[in-house]
This record gives C-alpha cells, structure tokens and sequence, in this order.
C-alpha cells in the first residue's frame, strides 16, 4: 500500500513542502532509500545521507534545506522520534491473520468471540472467555477459561493467556508471553535459612534439612487499556488477590512481574527487569535493563533506575537511582570515583606504612 507525502504530513500533523502527491511505499534510512521510500533524516547529522541514497521525498528536521539535498518533497518533524511513531504506524501493515475463525481453531461453545474478531489456526480458547470486537489472535495462541479481553487487542503467536486474567482495550502481545502463570510462593513447615537470614542479615544457626510446600495462585492478573507485554515475558498470578498492571504500560521482553505485584499506569519496564512479590511501582515509573525490585517494598512515581539497578527499599517519587544497591544517581557517580582512586591510594597508603614502620622499627 502506497501512501502520498500530503496524507503521511496530516495523519503525523506535519508541515510538508514539495510535490505533496508523490507516493511512497517504505521508510528507510537515508543512504539506502531508494525512489519509493521515504527517507529518515529528522537530525542534521543524517542529512549528508540524503546524498548517497536515491529518496524523493525525506522526514526531516524543521528548516532543512530539502530542495538543495535534491529531494521532490519534505515533511518538516519537530520532534524526530515522536514523528516516527506515527510514520511506523501508519506504514507497518501488521501480521496476517485469518479473517473469522479459522477452521484449525479451537474454541469452547460458550467463549464470547466479537464482531469482527480474527482468530488464526492453532489458536485453543477455553470456556466462558471472552474476546472483544476486533482483536486478532495469531496461531498457536491458548487463552484458558474465564478470561477477558478487551476490544482491538493483538495477540501474537505462541501467547499463553491464563484463567480469569482480565485484560483491556488494545492490548498487543508478543510472541511466547505467558500472562498468568503460578506465583513462585513456597513455605518450610519450620523456619527456613531464608527466613532467618532475613532476620539476622547474614548470620547462620543450625542448618538443617528443609522441604517446600507450595502455596496455590487463587488470584488472577488483571492488565488496564493499551498495555504492551513483549515476548516471553512472564506474569504471575496474585496469591489471593490479582496481579495488576495499569493503563498504558510497556513491558519490555523477558521482564518478569511477580505474584501480587501491582504496577502502575505508564511505565517503562525494559528488557530482563524482574520484580519480586507484593512490591508496588507507582505510575510512570522507568526501569532500565536488569533492574531489579526487592519483594514488599514501593517504588513512588516517577522513579527512573538506571540498567542493572538493584532497589531493595522503598524508593521515593521522582527519585533518579543507580548502582547496586541502588542510590542516587550522583551519589553512584561519585562512588565509582571513590573505587578508581582505590589502587592509587592503597599504593599511597603501603608506602606510608612501609616509612611509619622503617622509622619505629616495626616490620610491615
């Protein structure tokens, strides 16, 4: 599917100049965009780009020089990335998915499937789900009984959606996700080693053989309106209560959510983060990769923790936070000053010794 440059300008709400009915079919960078892409050059430092490839027409940065570069038309982004958000949309033509019901699906007798829903092969929906107007499910897909799911959801292949897990509008699910597995909770009929190191902060009494008996998920996982899951995330199900994420939150691929856990609305999660049971994020909240949050604590509003940050008490809003265990950002930057310094001066130090025990007569 073609696209002109007028109808890419008004769908981003962009100022475009130049021959406005030229049509593309693709974005691509600007060295390699041939005659029916549209170049990406919404900084200055790509523009020389422009040059080697064959583009008509660019996305570029406001008061560009888009006849000199030799181009037909331009569309003017003020904000490069955000204009890439809607360009993406507009040009990804998505997954194919059988219209309807393909005759390879599985689905219960008495699942609710709406008005326009597209349900691949493979696809196995249990008993009493139901699955809003207009959502599109892809092969080998299981969504077990009880669940809801919300209208103009994307389901993508190999998503595991589990019993009674509700789930809003547009939602999008990557490939391999399961969205309402057991919790990981497991008790010893006597006090564990990990109940007493708890207590003692590392000291040890008699250790002694122990076995674990798990406790059951009664809960479920319940997720707002346009959250995004990536591929093989895991979320558990709540003990008693659900498991919740909030309104237009992104889960990044392989983050983990424990039991219990309650995320709030627009947050960030990126890849491989894992948050323990019970703990609570706030809204808007930003975890880079690897981040992890301790069982039972809060993480206020507006927090942003830097990859590989490890939070193990409560963090207050709109804190910046770094390190493991994790501090203020500054105060990590200044750390890792501090342990550069730490060779030079146990050298410093060893010669000082060396001279204080030469002058008494003390050996090192």
């Amino acid at each position: 599917m073609s696209h002109s440059i007028r109808e890419i300008a008004e769908s981003l709400g962009a100022a475009a100049e130049g021959d406005l009915d030229l049509r593309v079919v693709g974005a691509a960078e600007p060295q390699a965009a041939g005659p029916d892409q549209i170049a990406l050059a919404m900084d200055p430092r790509y523009g020389e780009g422009i040059a080697r490839g064959k583009a008509r027409a660019a996305l570029l940065w406001p008061g560009a020089d888009w006849r000199g570069m030799g181009l037909k038309a331009a569309i003017f982004a003020p904000r490069g990335r955000l204009a890439m958000a809607g360009l993406t949309t507009m040009l990804d033509p998505g997954p194919e998915i059988w219209p309807g019901i393909h005759p390879h699906a599985a689905v219960d007798p008495s699942a609710e499937i709406g008005e326009g829903a597209a349900i691949g092969p493979f696809v196995v929906i249990g008993r009493g789900v139901r699955i809003g107007p207009h959502a599109r499910i892809a092969s080998h897909v299981s969504i077990a009984e009880g669940a809801r799911i919300g209208a103009d959801a994307l389901i993508l292949p190999g998503a595991r959606i589990g019993a009674r897990v509700t789930i809003g509008d547009r939602f999008l699910c990557h490939p391999g996700a399961v969205i309402g597995s057991d919790g990981f909770s497991f008790v010893t009929p006597e006090r564990s080693g990990v109940e007493e190191i708890r207590t003692t902060l590392g000291q040890r009494g008699e250790i002694r053989p122990q076995g674990w008996t798990r406790i059951h998920s009664l809960g479920a996982v319940t997720l707002g309106n346009d959250v995004e899951i990536g591929a093989n995330c895991a979320i558990d199900r709540g003990t008693i209560r659900d498991t919740r994420i909030g309104d237009g939150t992104k889960l990044d691929n392989l983050v983990h959510i424990g039991h219990n856990v309650e995320v709030g609305r627009d947050c960030l999660l990126c890849g491989q983060v894992g948050i323990a049971g019970s703990s609570r994020i706030g809204d808007r909240v930003v975890l880079a990769g690897q981040c992890g949050v301790n069982d039972n604590i809060f993480v206020g509003d507006d927090v942003i923790a830097g990859g590989g940050t490890k939070i193990f008490t409560n963090a207050p809003a709109g804190r910046v936070l770094l390190g493991y265990p994790a501090v203020k950002m500054e105060t990590h930057v200044e750390i890792q000053k501090a342990l550069r310094r730490l060779p030079r001066l146990a050298a410093r130090v060893a010669v000082l010794e060396r001279k204080a025990g030469g002058a008494e007569g003390v050996e090192d």
